[in-house]
C-alpha cells in the first residue's frame, strides 16, 4: 500500500542575486547594468512596470541624501513600493540592542529587496548572509560602496565614451573612502587604465585594495601633489576628508582642506577631462568651479537614478 503523505517534489531553488561589494561585479555585470541604465534614462526599457507589486525596504544606520532617495525614486519608478527606516541606529529595535542579522531576518519577511547602509565594514555580507531577499549595500562603513562605483563609471562613460585606455586620479581621502576603493576595484575590470593615487601619506589606499589591484596588473601610482599629477589626467575624482571617520577631532583637522580643487587649479586640468565628487562636498571644491563644463558632480549623481534603477531591475526583476 502506497503512503499516502510522501513529500511533494523539491523546488529547483532559484539563487538570490545579493550586491555586497565590487567582488559582485564582473565585466559582464557591469557591462550589462550599464546598458540597463542607459535604456532606462533614454526611456526605451520602460514599456513596462518591472517592479509593479514589489517592496523595497530602505535600511540606513547612517545618514544618506544620494543614495537613500535615488534608490527610492528608482523603486518608485520601476513600479514598486519602499519601506524606509533612514535612522535605523536610533529609531529601530537596534536601540534596543537587536542583532543586524535578526532585523534583516524580520524585514526581509515583509519586503522584496534590502537596501543597506551600515557603518561597520562587512554588514552587507553578513546580512546577505541570512537574508531571504536580495541584499544591496549602500555603504559598509569606509569598506564599499559597489552601486557609486556603477554609476561613476557610468558617468564616464557617458562623458568620455569609454572606460578602458584612460588615467584617473582619485585624490583625498584614500583610507576611508569607500567610493574609490570600490571604483578603483571596477576600473581595473578595464584594460589600459592607469590609477593616480593623490593623498596625503596617513591616507592611502588601504594595503587590502592595492593587493588586489597588483594582482589584477591594474597600474597605479601614488603620490601627494595634487597640482603637480592632474595636468595628463582624463578623471579627476576629488574626495573629501570625513571627519566621522578619524578617532579624534585633531587628526581630522590636519588633514582637512589638504587639497582644494579651485579656478587656478582648474586651468591645470586638461580640457578633455572632467572632475567628478561623490558628494556631499565640504570645502574641497570651490563652488564657482560648478561653472566649468568639466564639472561633472551633479550630472554624476542624477545618473545614479538610472544606475539603481538597472540594478534594482536586476536584483529583484522576476
Amino acid at each position: 500500500m502506497r503512503d499516502t503523505l510522501t513529500a511533494p517534489p523539491a523546488r529547483t531553488q532559484v539563487p538570490i542575486r545579493h550586491l555586497t561589494g565590487p567582488q559582485a561585479l564582473d565585466r559582464a555585470l557591469i557591462e550589462h547594468l550599464l546598458a540597463r541604465a542607459a535604456a532606462f534614462e533614454q526611456g526605451v526599457a520602460m514599456e513596462a512596470v518591472p517592479l509593479s507589486g514589489r517592496l523595497l525596504a530602505t535600511v540606513f544606520y547612517e545618514p544618506s541624501t544620494r543614495t537613500r532617495f535615488s534608490f527610492e525614486a528608482a523603486m518608485h519608478r520601476l513600479g514598486g513600493q519602499v519601506l524606509s527606516a533612514e535612522n535605523a541606529t536610533g529609531a529601530s529595535s537596534a536601540a534596543k540592542g537587536e542583532s543586524l542579522e535578526d532585523a534583516i531576518r524580520v524585514i526581509g519577511s515583509y519586503a522584496d529587496g534590502i537596501v543597506l547602509r551600515h557603518p561597520e565594514v562587512g554588514a552587507a555580507e553578513r546580512a546577505a548572509r541570512v537574508a531571504p531577499v536580495p541584499v544591496i549595500n549602500a555603504g559598509d562603513g569606509p569598506g564599499s560602496h559597489p552601486t557609486q562605483a556603477l554609476l561613476d563609471l557610468y558617468t564616464i562613460e557617458k562623458e568620455l565614451g569609454r572606460l578602458d585606455h584612460l588615467r584617473i586620479g582619485l585624490a583625498g581621502d584614500l583610507r576611508h573612502g569607500r567610493t574609490v576603493r570600490s571604483l578603483a576595484l571596477l576600473l581595473a575590470r578595464f584594460p589600459g587604465n592607469e590609477l593616480v593615487l593623490i593623498s596625503p601619506p596617513a591616507l592611502r589606499l588601504g594595503a587590502d585594495v592595492t593587493a588586489a589591484l597588483n594582482e589584477a596588473q591594474q597600474g597605479m601610482r601614488e603620490t601627494a601633489d595634487l597640482g603637480g599629477a592632474i595636468a595628463d589626467l582624463d578623471v579627476l575624482y576629488q574626495t573629501r576628508i570625513q571627519a566621522e571617520r578619524f578617532e579624534s577631532s585633531e587628526e581630522y583637522e590636519r588633514h582637512r582642506g589638504v587639497y582644494v580643487v579651485n579656478a587656478d587649479l582648474m586651468r591645470r586640468l586638461p580640457e578633455r577631462a572632467i572632475l567628478m565628487h561623490p558628494l556631499p562636498r565640504l570645502d574641497e571644491i570651490d563652488p564657482r568651479v560648478d561653472a566649468d563644463p568639466r564639472a561633472a558632480y551633479f550630472r554624476q549623481a542624477r545618473n545614479g537614478l538610472w544606475v539603481r534603477m538597472a540594478v534594482l531591475d536586476w536584483a529583484m526583476g522576476r
